[in-house]
């Protein structure tokens, strides 16, 4: 089981309390565990990443075992402990000001 944690608004778009845990299909990457996140809740479909493109959207940040994956080829695997749970996967939504 894959452990994802999201940002507060997404967890109350999805309905969802506290983390999230997904059965993921091989290989382990950003980009699967975001398919499996948006086939369990739809209606997080476009908010992390562009529904065409499947880029991630400005402000939105991936990090597990302590390692930035947001700029990172989607297919990029994860390490072994986010497979096994032992690590989550954080979904962040940035902050900027001017």
């Amino acid at each position: 089981m894959i452990r994802v944690v999201l940002p507060a608004h997404l967890r109350t778009l999805a309905r969802a309390d506290g983390e999230v845990t997904l059965d993921v299909p091989s290989p382990l990457t950003v980009g699967t565990v975001l398919d499996a996140l948006e086939a369990r809740y739809p209606m997080l479909r476009g908010t992390i990443r562009d529904h065409m493109t499947k880029h991630r959207r400005p402000f939105i940040r991936f990090f597990a075992c302590e390692q930035d994956f947001s700029h990172g080829l989607p297919d990029r695997p994860l390490r072994d402990a986010v497979g096994t749970g032992a690590e989550q996967l954080l979904i962040v939504g940035a902050i900027a000001s001017g």
